[in-house]
């Protein structure tokens, strides 16, 4: 989505999604991810999703920021999925990624599940 010719709720949309993330960035450097919060989302069509991702592709945000932005989202329009945290490898090795449970991500089933964020 260019926001040159994006519609006035898309863009809404993403103003709130570029607050949300910054929030979120902020909050996840001194709280535990069960105690991040951000605003939510005003009325607006599910449709205007569009608006959020495309600041969440243009920002690069950590897949735990992702996570718990597009969780405001979709609890803002009655289906708030837990945010799923899983790892993998060792040592050197070790990673870590979340996502929503339930939405699709190739990589989720690379990752053994640790922790689920339910909404609040």
């Amino acid at each position: 989505m260019g926001l040159a010719n994006a519609d006035l709720p898309s863009l809404r949309a993403a103003l709130w999604a570029r607050r949300s993330l910054r929030l979120a960035r902020r909050r996840l450097q001194t709280q535990p991810v069960e105690d991040v919060v951000v605003p939510p989302p005003p009325k607006l069509p599910l449709a205007a999703e569009r608006g959020v991702w495309a600041v969440l592709r243009r920002t690069d945000p950590t897949c735990l920021e992702r996570a718990v932005v597009l969780q405001a989202w979709r609890g803002g329009h009655g289906a708030a999925p837990d945010v799923v945290i899983g790892v993998r490898g060792t040592g050197a090795a070790f990673e870590a990624h979340a996502w929503l449970d339930g939405e699709p991500d190739p990589q989720s089933s690379e990752f053994l599940e640790i922790a689920r964020v339910p909404p609040r």
